[in-house]
């Protein structure tokens, strides 16, 4: 599933901004948020999602919403990035 930001506990520090490797987060007017659409769960980048890696308040959650297999989010990472990142 793609993550989510929980805007109660966003402290918008951009630290999770920086660190996505498909540029799924932006400020959005309360706090950040995802673009799911973008979101591949850092698959074919890393074993373990940088944001919530990098959250010091635990805000990037999964998104109970959005639930996709691996291998719908490898695909999603083949889309976004034909040129075979990793």
């Amino acid at each position: 599933m793609a993550f989510r930001i929980l805007e109660d506990a966003c402290i918008s520090c951009a630290a999770c901004e920086a660190v996505c490797p498909n540029e799924a987060i932006s400020e959005g007017e309360r706090a950040f948020v995802v673009d799911p659409g973008l979101c591949t769960e850092c698959v074919g980048f890393y074993d373990e999602q940088q944001c919530a890696e990098v959250c010091p308040v635990d805000a990037c959650v999964p998104d109970p919403e959005v639930v996709e297999s691996p291998d719908q989010l490898r695909a999603k990472y083949d889309r976004l990035h034909p040129e075979g990142v990793s």
